[in-house]
């Protein structure tokens, strides 16, 4: 066995015990998320941290960067001659622990102690302030928050903008010059499209969602979609949340959260449905690859585009509900005893704005992404402070969306991503709609009995195609490779907008 076998078997084995401790921290994560007491906040902080501390450090240890540097060319950070041997999947590891490495390189331990600490208390106030409609509550951790962000784009730099280097923490490569006119193209599209909603003949009536649903019958209806989706329950298992969230430690532990209302039918549906597309992404990745880029999720916009693509592409479908519409009916057979699969898919479709993202509709859902991706790049280009983000938030929501949030929960309280640090995050939700639609589009091509199939309740066609296509290559690729790979051609907001448009002018019957 060469030398540079015998290095590359032992970065990887070195990786996977890092990611153990990673593994270690989400896990308590996902318990401070679903069962932990509230008053565990402040240990489970310094749990947290501790174990993110421990696993930054052993990455950005000598023994990595000595495993990493014979083979690797620090100006392109691409492998060099020296890994010539090396398959192509094999120099992709390389390239991608590289860039990880010396991003995490240039964090001071403390910081990440610090962080990780921080993170972790804000997300327990964040909740009890929102619980309690009480922004000035979460506003010091806020803040706190914030300012470490600022502490670490000093430490990584940045090109053009401080908030690329926190986009690019979520979305490799991706640039607040590249998404502007991107998201500029969609705004304009989505606005003629409202529109002409706004004036069409035909308006869904959606009053059958929103009545008394049993809860226990929601998540077991949940669960049933879940398992035709092929999420495997043996190895991954669904529970409540007050955020619907989906975390990974292996391919064969991947849990998915919802939050279920009595009066609001597609809330549980829609994120079990959504959760279960990351959920599928992670267990379908290679667990012999695990620890490694070669076995993690490409991006978030990637990672979105499978969530978003089951969410709506087919759960917002007519041909899904020609199959489950018939079982949902059967629990429920007083609500919808009248209503017709016709009447509830245009139900599922109807379009109007709504003060919360994660329940919006998806004419409007991107014009939510908008004012958190303008709101970021006001903080962290320090144009606006943390006590008018509330008024902020209430002013662009009444110039994107016609609508005010008289309840600061049901506005800049309503996301946890701040909680957590993750600025940067919720432009990814956007690319992850645009990226569904141009590779739904490409599925239907590729699998030309899919619509047939979805008819029948086999959605099992779907997943296997993204397990193939998507799932597998984990980090082999960059996004934009990856989409080009799949679809042969680039990122495109025209793809959305004209399989959007479609489906309203049959919902809405106008032309």
């Amino acid at each position: 066995m060469s030398d540079t076998t015998n290095g590359f078997a032992l970065l990887n084995t070195k990786l996977r015990e890092i990611q153990h401790l990673r593994d270690a921290s989400a896990v308590l994560s996902w318990d401070q998320e679903t069962y932990m007491p509230s008053g565990g906040g402040p240990a489970r902080a310094e749990q947290i941290a501790l174990l993110q501390t421990l696993a930054h450090d052993k990455f950005v240890s000598a023994d990595i960067e000595n495993l990493l540097t014979p083979y690797i060319d620090p100006t392109t950070g691409l492998a060099n001659d020296k890994a010539s041997g090396l398959d192509d999947a094999s120099k992709a590891l390389l390239r991608e622990t590289w860039r990880d490495f010396s991003r995490a390189k240039k964090l001071p331990s403390d910081f990440v102690t610090k962080l990780g600490r921080e993170c972790s208390l804000a997300q327990q106030v964040w909740a009890e302030a929102r619980q309690e409609n009480n922004f000035s509550k979460f506003a010091p951790n806020l803040q706190t928050i914030i300012d470490l962000k600022f502490e670490e784009v000093d430490y990584i730099g940045y090109i053009d903008s401080p908030y690329n280097t926190l986009l690019d923490t979520y979305e490799p490569g991706s640039t607040v010059a590249q998404l502007n006119p991107l998201f500029l193209r969609l705004r304009e599209g989505l606005v003629s499209l409202l529109e002409n909603i706004r004036n069409a003949p035909a308006h869904p009536d959606d009053r059958i969602l929103y009545q008394s649903y049993d809860h226990d019958q929601q998540l077991e209806f949940g669960k049933l979609v879940l398992t035709k989706m092929g999420y495997d329950f043996t190895r991954g298992r669904l529970d409540v949340s007050a955020h619907p969230f989906t975390t990974s430690f292996h391919p064969t532990d991947v849990r998915v959260t919802t939050r279920v209302f009595e009066k609001d039918l597609p809330s549980c549906l829609s994120s079990c449905i959504h959760e279960g597309g990351h959920g599928l992404y992670e267990q379908g990745l290679p667990p012999e690859h695990h620890g490694t880029p070669l076995g993690e999720a490409l991006s978030l916009g990637i990672h979105e585009s499978q969530s978003r693509l089951w969410e709506n592409c087919v759960g917002r479908s007519r041909t899904f509900w020609e199959y489950f519409f018939p079982l949902l009916k059967n629990r429920f057979p007083n609500q919808l005893k009248y209503t017709s699969v016709e009447g509830f898919y245009a139900a599922m479709n109807t379009v109007k704005p709504s003060l919360i993202r994660v329940e919006a509709d998806e004419v409007t859902y991107n014009l939510h992404v908008m004012v958190r991706f303008e709101i970021e790049q006001d903080v962290i280009g320090q144009w606006v402070s943390v006590k008018d983000l509330p008024d902020l938030w209430r002013t662009k929501m009444k110039d994107y969306l016609g609508i005010v949030p008289e309840r600061d929960a049901d506005g800049v309280l309503q996301d946890v991503h701040w909680s957590f640090g993750a600025f940067g995050y919720f432009p990814t939700y956007t690319l992850g709609n645009l990226y569904a639609a141009m590779l739904f589009t490409q599925a239907k091509t590729d699998v030309p009995e899919l619509e047939s199939h979805i008819a029948q309740g086999n959605l099992l066609a779907l997943k296997e195609w993204l397990n193939d296509r998507i799932h597998r290559h984990g980090r082999q690729y960059t996004s934009e490779e990856l989409i080009k790979r799949v679809t042969g051609k680039t990122l495109s907001a025209e793809p959305f907008l004209q399989t959007l448009t479609e489906k309203m002018q049959e919902v809405y019957q106008f032309t």
